[in-house]
């Protein structure tokens, strides 16, 4: 019988020792050896790994912080401006707002003829109350024009130029306006004052006006037109010795907040002071 060579030998035993370390392996017997005798090799290539890491990082981080900051201040800068887009748009949203609002209350009272302008301008007076409007004399603006709102009466106008005009406003201590008390069918007289507040006065003791009141201009005096809205009753001061009773009036249209007004253009004020009789002949 021939004897089996050595190298042949050793052959078959290193396969049956792989063969028997494999079925060592997944039976997990040598979990424990293997992680064991790998832990050094990992640590080894995860220290060496933060090493690469570290030197690329220290060649590499200054310019990237560099381009971040550039695109930090290149996004800032779209920001802002995105930001004075957004109100710039809201501010021709609101005016597109209130010119619609205007010619609504144009359409709807086409018996006048109106000339919408803006609002440039207010005294600055504690005193006076004017406002200035972008209209004057070359767009057919005329001295005591009515000037409103698509809420009610704002003034009117006082003053011009070719290009501006003035508007007194309803609240200045000058304006006097002859009103209509809505319900109750009596007139009385609408005044300013150096406050800005607006008094309802002129009113007869036996005439009974309950704060809510609604009160329109009357038409009398020849200074505005009929039946424009002015505001309504907030109290009444009424004191025996006194002929007539006050009442404090909040007007519809807010003078603070006005942007634009419609002047009525084809109003003709009536100058009705005392005539004076002719020398006879």
């Amino acid at each position: 019988m021939k004897s089996i060579p050595t190298r042949t030998l050793q052959i078959i035993a290193g396969v049956v020792v792989v063969v028997g370390i494999l079925l060592l392996a997944l039976g997990g017997i040598l979990r424990p050896v293997i992680g064991v005798v790998m832990d050094p090799f990992i640590a080894a290539q995860r220290w060496l790994s933060d090493r690469v890491i570290s030197v690329v990082d220290f060649f590499t981080l200054p310019r990237d912080v560099t381009n971040l900051l550039q695109r930090n201040v290149t996004l800032e800068n779209e920001i802002s401006s995105l930001q004075s887009q957004v109100i710039q748009l809201e501010g021709q949203l609101n005016e597109a707002k209130v010119l619609y609002a205007l010619l609504d209350f144009a359409r709807a009272r086409p018996q006048n003829q109106y000339l919408a302008s803006a609002v440039i301008g207010r005294d600055p007076s504690p005193f006076l109350h004017y406002i200035i409007i972008d209209h004057g004399s070359d767009d057919g603006i005329r001295y005591g024009m009515p000037v409103v709102t698509q809420q009610g009466l704002v003034g009117r106008v006082d003053a011009v130029t070719a290009s501006a005009s003035r508007v007194q406003l309803i609240a200045d201590p000058g304006s006097v306006i002859n009103v209509r008390m809505q319900s109750l069918k009596r007139e009385g007289q609408l005044t300013g004052s150096i406050t800005g507040d607006i008094s309802l006065i002129n009113i007869p003791q036996d005439v009974v006006v309950n704060p809510g009141e609604i009160l329109l201009t009357s038409g009398l005096g020849g200074n505005y037109p009929p039946d424009v809205l002015i505001g309504q009753v907030t109290s009444v001061i009424k004191k025996e010795n006194e002929l007539f009773q006050i009442a404090s009036v909040q007007p519809i249209v807010n003078f603070s907040t006005l942007r634009a007004v419609l002047i009525i253009t084809n109003f003709k004020s009536i100058d009705i002071s005392p005539l004076i009789p002719s020398p006879a002949p």
